[in-house]
């Protein structure tokens, strides 16, 4: 489960993971890079979480060199519906570099498509990509 960090789609100096840009009375304020758009920057709390998938290379994850992580947010903004894909492969081995990539889709029905679309351009396995899935609201029938 290696990303292919030497696939191209890295910049000379790597990509800048998601982080916390600026906390504020508003609330905190988390940029994320997309694929091949400008990165996004979300409140936290108008775009929590709601599904969410990670894998390190350690048998325990505060002894990883490598982490895979899938994350999907939803805005709470009433009528508006959009969702945020996103995922993270970071490593501490020198010579390699992290990879970020996701996308920004209308509807929640949109996303299990976006986050298996994601994970592949990451290279990160099928298994986590169901697994995020997985853990997503379900539906109500």
């Amino acid at each position: 489960m290696i990303a292919d960090a030497r696939s191209g789609r890295l910049s000379a100096g790597g990509v800048i993971p998601p982080t916390i840009t600026r906390v504020s009375a508003m609330g905190k304020k988390l940029t994320v890079t997309l694929t091949d758009r400008r990165p996004v920057t979300i409140d936290v709390d108008t775009w929590p979480t709601i599904g969410k998938a990670k894998d390190w290379d350690n048998q325990h994850e505060c002894q990883a060199n490598r982490t895979w992580i899938l994350t999907v947010r939803q805005c709470q903004t009433e009528g508006d519906d959009r969702c945020l894909v996103y995922g993270v492969y970071d490593t501490a081995f020198q010579g390699e570099s992290g990879l970020r990539g996701g996308e920004l889709v209308d509807s929640l029905d949109d996303v299990p498509a976006s986050v298996k679309r994601v994970a592949e351009y990451l290279g990160f396995e099928t298994r986590l990509a169901d697994e995020c899935i997985a853990d997503l609201p379900a539906d109500e029938l």
